[in-house]
């Protein structure tokens, strides 16, 4: 299959790392010319360094100004916008049943507000391309999971109504848009690399028990599902919230 992505001005957010860098590296791999965009500016430097030729800005997209500007300057340096990977968010937050009004502000900022002033900020540049975004959510946001922050669960539970809702109007401008629901990803420094390196047999334990295909996912199997959703091979597709989880939730 020929996911045909060659050339496409793509801007990837929360990319300084992580998830989001492997994102960022499999689409150089296929040709895109790429946008780059993190917080911090000794860990984007370092992102950078991976991704020669592509522009890397600071921001911080859950600021509308901050995302406008981050919009704008990928749009003229790369002379538009083909997609947007919104990929900024975060599962940090305190347990359930410890919520204050800070911390929902908190965290619907990191991961509802940093995708929809992404999204209002660059409809212009995608309608302009017929182009497509895609939305980086999490099956917390379908199915209560034990342990989870509930700040966080709402939070993604939001983003996959707010990508279904808004896919209308986007639609009318010819721009699709797409989510992608994951599980327990392993990457280097998260959150799985820690408990496999301090309880091996407990996270062993918990993927018999909780995940039928009985493994962690991988950041290839986040990208290779991105990289189909941006193509026109599913050009037909939006307003969708797809799940790769190792089919962990019961639903």
């Amino acid at each position: 299959m020929n996911f045909s992505l060659s050339g496409k001005k793509v801007l990837v957010t929360g990319s300084s790392a992580g998830i989001g860098l492997g994102i960022a590296l499999t689409l150089k791999e296929l040709g895109c010319q790429l946008v780059i965009n993190g917080r911090n500016a000794q860990k984007l430097k370092v992102a950078a360094d991976c991704l020669p030729d592509s522009l890397a800005i600071i921001a911080d997209v859950s600021s509308p100004t901050e995302a406008q500007a981050l919009i704008s300057q990928a749009v003229d340096n790369l002379g538009g916008l083909d997609a947007v990977v919104c990929n900024v968010g975060s599962g940090v937050s305190v347990p359930p049943g410890g919520e204050s009004f800070d911390e929902w502000q908190r965290v619907f900022s990191t991961n509802l507000w940093s995708t929809t002033n992404v999204v209002e900020a660059s409809k212009k540049a995608l309608s302009e391309s017929k182009g497509n975004i895609i939305c980086i959510s999490s099956i917390c946001g379908i199915e209560t999971i034990p342990g989870a922050p509930v700040t966080y669960s709402v939070a993604k539970a939001a983003l996959n109504a707010y990508i279904s809702g808004i896919s209308r109007p986007l639609g009318d401008q010819g721009i699709r848009i797409n989510g992608i629901a994951l599980g327990n990803i392993m990457f280097p420094g998260s959150v799985w690399d820690k408990k496999t390196s301090e309880k091996p047999e407990a996270v062993k334990a918990m993927l018999r028990a909780e995940v039928p295909l009985g493994r962690l996912g991988t950041i290839d199997d986040v990208t290779h599902f991105i990289s189909f959703i941006m193509s026109n091979n599913a050009s037909f597709i939006t307003g969708a919230v797809f799940v790769v989880d190792g089919g962990q939730i019961r639903r």
